[in-house]
């Protein structure tokens, strides 16, 4: 007999549907599967049979088929267990395939169920088909919070019987949003005024970010108060989110809320932090998505790595290319990097003398390139501080929160008509005419641009830093007063800076 249950493969973080067909005949026993089934795919074989003797059924003493159609995509994961053992199930007349739907799994060998990653995806792909998915109990709230028709099963016996027809699909239910993160309150950093200011700036724009100085300064305590002062995703940029954290089987419960941080160490690999590897998974950038990627310790990380962020930086995607796949990951995020000046820490500590020569500073630095760093629209220097007061200011963070979000409002409502969505994403062809900058206020963006030798790039990101300071100040143009602060935010350029000919 002949039996078919609808699935699908998960490749990166998109969901291939894929019909699994199991046919039993006489002959020889065997076990076959066909269909460009990787290792794991194969060796569902063993947890099969296992999961069907050890669930009270039958595992039948014959020929056993399967095919994964479409035949000439690669199937990728464990995720067919299920389905495949439903529908041999089906095929040896010992369930009736009663209802149309779409399943995912793993089996253990008692036939529990365990989660899985990708189940967003799955679910966004049932729902386009129009039929329930069968998944994980573990799973229901992601595939509930796409608006999918969800069964959820715990093992093979109670997914046997929905397939047969017992039970009613779970009904949509609507979480309540988390409360924000447990992110350091910026009333926190102490002592560091220009610095918040500028951290506030850049996320109201959502702009890239450096913080360049000495070793205790606070550089780290104040990337970790970004996850608190951001506004929360929308459910758009929620989805997006969610599916890549499913997709790398780091989403708990349902939808993603606020907006990811991620810190990986310096020594994270290319791929990393770019995604990739012999099955394509997102990478740090694309976990990163619609959030914020913190590189601590900046020139510590491989150059290749670094290298290998301009065109996400830039488009807001990576194209991974390897040998067997090409896939293309959404990596739209906030680049905060922090670094010190020199190997010892100290280079323009006014407290402490530097004691690195001009070859170990310019071999550190040179980790870093000059097109990375023109990505980055705002360079500043955050100093040591020298007292601390005893007492600090009680909680801003939902202050600022609101404060961004305002900002954010009045970047939505210019660009409803184009497709950027921040100040930071404007591209340089629309730049003077939706910035809406004074004639004086271009006038002393195109001295500056002589007199710090920028580049074209740069000159861009100077005007979109403005356009973001007037948004805060809810300003319907671009003034000299924010061209002037915007500049202050490239300590790297400055005439008087202790890099100037570093980089």
């Amino acid at each position: 007999m002949l039996a078919k249950i609808d699935s699908c493969s998960l490749f990166g973080i998109d969901a291939i549907p894929v019909s699994v067909e199991v046919d039993v005949s006489a002959g020889l026993p065997a076990f076959n599967i066909v269909g460009l089934p990787d290792a794991a795919v194969r060796e569902a074989r063993e947890r099969v049979r296992a999961a069907i003797r050890n669930s009270g059924f039958t595992f039948p003493q014959e020929r056993v088929t399967v095919n994964l159609a479409p035949a000439a995509v690669k199937k990728l994961g464990a995720v067919f267990d299920l389905p495949i053992a439903l529908a041999l199930l089906g095929a040896t007349a010992q369930i009736k395939i009663a209802r149309s739907l779409l399943a995912v799994g793993e089996l253990g060998l008692d036939g529990v169920v365990p989660p899985l990653a990708g189940a967003v995806s799955a679910a966004l792909v049932a729902k386009e088909r129009g039929v329930p998915i069968l998944l994980p109990r573990a799973n229901t709230d992601e595939a509930l919070a796409v608006g999918a028709e969800v069964f959820g099963a715990g093992s093979l016996q109670e997914a046997a019987a929905i397939v047969a027809g017992d039970g009613a699909p779970l009904k949509s239910k609507d979480l309540p949003p988390p409360p924000p993160p447990d992110a350091t309150d910026i009333s926190a950093v102490v002592g560091q005024d220009a610095a918040k200011r500028a951290l506030i700036v850049a996320a109201a724009g959502f702009h890239n970010i450096l913080m360049v100085g000495p070793p205790g300064g606070g550089k780290s305590l104040l990337a970790s108060v970004l996850p608190g002062i951001l506004p929360p995703l929308e459910e758009q940029e929620a989805l997006e989110a969610s599916r890549i954290h499913s997709a790398a089987g780091l989403l708990k419960g349902g939808l993603l809320h606020w907006r990811p941080f991620r810190s990986p160490h310096h020594t994270v690999s290319g791929v990393g932090l770019v995604g990739g590897g012999i099955t394509p998974r997102p990478g740090e950038i694309s976990l990163a998505h619609r959030g914020v990627l913190f590189l601590d310790e900046l020139p510590l990380f491989e150059r290749a790595a670094l290298e290998a962020l301009r065109q996400p930086l830039e488009e807001g995607r990576i194209t991974v290319t390897r040998a067997g796949y090409t896939t293309t990951l959404p990596a739209r995020f906030m680049l905060v990097a922090a670094m010190n000046p020199c190997p010892c820490g100290h280079l323009g500590d006014a407290s402490r003398p530097c004691r690195c020569t001009p070859r170990q500073i310019r071999a550190y630095l040179s980790r870093l390139s000059g097109p990375v760093l023109d990505r980055i629209d705002l360079q500043i220097e955050v100093g040591r501080v020298k007292v601390r007061p005893l007492t600090e200011a009680g909680k801003q963070n939902d202050d600022v929160r609101a404060r961004i979000g305002r900002a954010w409002r009045l970047q939505r409502k210019r660009y409803a008509d184009t497709p950027f969505k921040f100040n930071a994403d404007v591209a340089g062809e629309s730049l003077r005419e939706l910035t809406a900058a004074t004639d004086g206020a271009l006038s002393l963006l195109d001295a500056a641009m002589e007199t710090l030798n920028l580049t074209a790039r740069g000159y861009v990101r100077m005007l979109r830093v403005a356009r973001t300071i007037a948004d805060l100040e809810e300003s319907e143009r671009v003034e000299e007063h924010h061209i002037a602060e915007a500049l202050a935010y490239r300590v790297l350029d400055a005439p008087d800076s202790p890099y100037q000919g570093l980089f």
